[in-house]
């Protein structure tokens, strides 16, 4: 039993693809295929979904049948002053590094990530963004997931995205640091710092299926994959930030109930700023 729909441009009426879908106040996500298409789980009736794509206001429907359609709505862009420079890269320097780092993979369900790269002084000499660099575990022959790069806003939170459209990456099979060239973004490390997301998407390309035996119930069962897996290494932080359940969550070490600094699973996410 599942419920099947479609998200589409409501001025064009074109599919939308790769959109964000939560269920609202719980960890459970979905993404639509390419071609706008989506299927969730026949439980999810009667609950409240939250529909999020680049460039389309956010859309909360309440699902009542087997078959729905949503329609989002672009957003108006206030577009900055645009400031058109160009990089001398001269110079280069990779942030985020962790000293004697650690990796580890594993399936955390469906969350963006996030790491904060806090603004230095000395990153004024390479102060546009050239390359980011995320470690990943893939099972599959091609994967693709969505890249996210977000202000700081007023309260600590990751704020506004950088881009006005999504930045959907592929990486190959196994386990390998990937590194994207970003210069033609024309991005600039803000005085207060910015934060990098990773988002899974929850397509059929994405996914894998495995027959596994269940030796408690002497069973067989199905089980389900999407990758690739994003690679974390384990660090003393105050906080993280993820987004689940369609809102931003901080997760503090207040929540571990340790006064102390603990150690977070943060992404493996690395920037490169050239001059």
């Amino acid at each position: 039993a599942q419920i099947k729909g479609i998200v589409k441009d409501s001025l064009t009426n074109n599919p939308i693809s790769f959109v964000n879908i939560w269920v609202l106040n719980e960890n459970t996500g979905f993404t639509s295929e390419e071609d706008g298409t989506f299927t969730i789980n026949s439980q999810e009736v009667n609950k409240q979904l939250i529909f999020s794509a680049l460039g389309y206001e956010k859309k909360t429907v309440l699902i009542k049948n087997n078959s729905v359609e949503v329609n989002l709505k672009p957003t108006n862009y206030q577009l900055d002053e645009v400031v058109i420079f160009k990089t001398l890269g001269t110079k280069s320097i990779e942030i985020g590094k962790t000293t004697n780092a650690t990796y580890q993979a594993f399936d955390n369900g469906p969350k963006i990530d996030t790491k904060h790269f806090p603004y230095l002084p000395k990153y004024k000499k390479t102060k546009y963004l050239k390359k980011v660099s995320v470690f990943t575990d893939n099972s599959i022959e091609n994967a693709s997931f969505k890249i996210h790069f977000y202000n700081v806003d007023s309260n600590g939170f990751p704020g506004s995205e950088f881009l006005n459209k999504d930045f959907i990456v592929s990486v190959k099979k196994g386990v390998a640091k990937n590194i994207f060239d970003i210069t033609k973004f024309k991005l600039k490390m803000p005085q207060n710092g910015l934060f990098v997301g990773f988002e899974k998407l929850l397509i059929e390309k994405n996914k894998l299926e495995k027959t596994v035996f269940d030796a408690n119930s002497s069973t067989t069962k199905t089980k389900i994959n999407y990758f690739p897996l994003l690679l974390y290494n384990q660090v003393e932080r105050e906080f993280l930030y993820s987004y689940s359940g369609g809102k931003w969550v901080k997760i503090s070490k207040r929540d571990t109930n340790n006064e102390e600094k603990v150690k977070f699973n943060e992404p493996a996410i690395t920037l490169i700023l050239t001059n």
